[in-house]
């Protein structure tokens, strides 16, 4: 199995020009570490979000780190022009050396689509035919493409990605149609949410991939998300979340509450209160041995090979962040570093 990190690098209370160097300074322990990947959410007009063009933000990521893979989970694509997101993929593979992951999607809050002048509704159709004018572009030689959102005509591409025919695919996989899309595509998947929901994502995604002749030992990577808090101790653990947590839910509901919408499918999941979303198996915090039995289980049930954390969230210092994700890597991922969970 495989560890990541993922992040909505949401707002701390610091002053800017302070939280991006202290966000920078955890991407290098991240990589240090031995992590996989580091992925960066895309969210706009939100606390939740402040690395709302994610593709700036990396490329710092690029600068300040030398082994683990890096990319946006997900670049909003049904707001952006195909042409502006081929050329600044092609850049980051090459400013990070290879290891640019491309993780696509259309958006999941429909306030900040409608701060972009994107329906709800229309957002699919865009993300669709933005996604196809991506793939072809990345191909190289010059692009033609005619349809409802875009128009182009022999367009010559000067640029060109350096990991070939394209960096690694990543999609937040949430249904069963998206998990068969998934597996006929060869993505790279994170999702969220209670395990039963997980698994059937996963065994979706599995009967896809061997349905078409191809074997399990060459399945990509599955991945579940969590926040995870490790400490020394179990009480040193749940103060550092229960102190952390009810900011970041806070800046998750925000919009939603702004717009005086329903708060019932996002509290469904992530309750305000850490205890109430300990008690539904959403959130892990605890001392490495604790932690290590709940990656291990929880792995196994949602039938995943990628374990991705959510080391800082909510008003977490660089030091509590850091803590967490050197007692991570240094006692859990070595125990449960070997394949074939779930």
């Amino acid at each position: 199995m495989q560890f990541g990190v993922f992040d909505h690098v949401d707002a701390t209370g610091r002053e800017l020009k302070h939280f991006y160097e202290e966000r920078l300074r955890l991407t290098e322990s991240y990589d240090r570490l031995g992590f996989y990947c580091y992925h960066v959410a895309e969210h706009h007009f939100t606390p939740l979000g402040l690395a709302p063009s994610p593709g700036i933000f990396l490329s710092a990521v690029a600068q300040r780190t030398r082994r683990i893979r890096l990319g946006p989970c997900v670049y909003l694509l049904s707001i952006y022009h195909p042409l502006r997101i081929l050329e600044e993929v092609c850049m980051l593979d090459h400013l990070s050396g290879g290891r640019f992951q491309l993780g696509v999607g259309r958006g999941v809050s429909p306030f900040e689509l409608g701060y972009y002048g994107v329906s709800d509704a229309e957002s699919s159709e865009r993300y669709i035919e933005a996604y196809q004018v991506l793939m072809q572009g990345l191909q190289g030689g010059t692009l033609t493409h005619k349809g409802k959102h875009f128009d182009f005509r022999d367009v010559p591409l000067a640029l060109h990605p350096l990991q070939r025919p394209h960096p690694p695919l990543w999609y937040g996989m949430g249904t069963a149609e998206a998990a068969a899309f998934c597996a006929e595509s060869g993505f790279n998947t994170l999702s969220i949410g209670f395990d039963p929901h997980i698994r059937g994502l996963t065994d979706r995604y599995r009967e896809v991939w061997t349905g078409r002749g191809r074997d399990l030992a060459d399945l990509p990577l599955l991945g579940m998300s969590r926040h995870v808090v490790v400490a020394d101790t179990d009480q040193e653990a749940r103060r550092i979340a229960r102190r952390a947590y009810p900011l970041w839910q806070k800046h998750l509901a925000f919009l939603w509450r702004r717009h005086g919408a329903s708060m019932k499918r996002l509290e469904a999941v992530y309750p305000a209160d850490w205890d109430e979303a300990e008690a539904r198996e959403v959130v892990v915090a605890g001392p490495p041995a604790r932690v290590r039995d709940y990656v291990r289980d929880h792995a196994a049930r949602a039938g995943v090979n990628y374990f991705v954390g959510w080391f800082s969230f909510g008003d977490m210092t660089v030091a509590e962040a850091t803590r967490s994700a050197e007692l991570f890597a240094g006692s859990v991922m070595p125990e449960l570093a070997d394949p074939g969970l779930g």
